[in-house]
């Protein structure tokens, strides 16, 4: 028995025949490694990945064709105030919020119908109509065992502050954070 393509291999082809592009091997060989890979990678990572097999294909590429993904909505970019732009796949109509873990960067996805439900009685009360939202909350893995934390050690903290709101100095704002109220711009 064949196996059925993965879904997004239709919609990518689609998209690239309407901006007058191929799907060539390399394009190809980038959309699986995203596709497949757990988590949410940024460009670094996910070109990573790809060199260990595919050695010819350049960051370069791995770049373009992530813009690809973005602008044919297989692919959502975020920024979760680690400095980087990190990457994960589109799935319409499967709407999710982050957990993120300031001290070694786990990041969770979860999903909460009674969140959902206040943020859009909040907007009615406030006559205000959602298009869309992201909510990201960070705080700190409680568990102490955890593997991710212990890769970190003797890194420099720059980037524990970077995603931590409460770690900036008054008046900084964190990248990614939201703003603080009461800072100065």
């Amino acid at each position: 028995m064949t196996e059925s393509p993965p879904p997004w291999e239709a919609a990518l082809a689609a998209y690239l025949a309407r901006s007058g592009l191929r799907v060539t091997r390399q394009r190809r060989a980038i959309a699986e490694a995203f596709f497949s890979h757990p988590g949410h990678p940024n460009i670094d990572e996910l070109y990573s990945s790809i060199r260990a097999q595919h050695p010819h294909i350049g960051q370069a590429t791995v770049y373009r064709t992530l813009k690809l993904l973005v602008d044919s909505g297989l692919a959502e970019p975020s920024r979760f105030g680690d400095g980087t732009t990190r990457y994960e796949a589109a799935h319409a109509g499967d709407h999710h919020d982050h957990l993120i873990c300031v001290d070694c960067g786990h990041i969770v996805e979860f999903r909460d119908d009674d969140i959902e439900r206040l943020q859009l009685e909040i907007a009615a009360r406030n006559r205000f109509s959602v298009s869309d939202h992201k909510m990201v909350i960070y705080g700190h893995c409680i568990d102490t065992k955890c593997p991710r934390r212990a890769t970190l050690a003797g890194r420099d903290t720059a980037v524990s502050q970077d995603i931590n709101p409460s770690a900036a100095p008054s008046g900084r704002q964190p990248v990614g954070a939201p703003p603080m109220r009461g800072a100065k711009p």
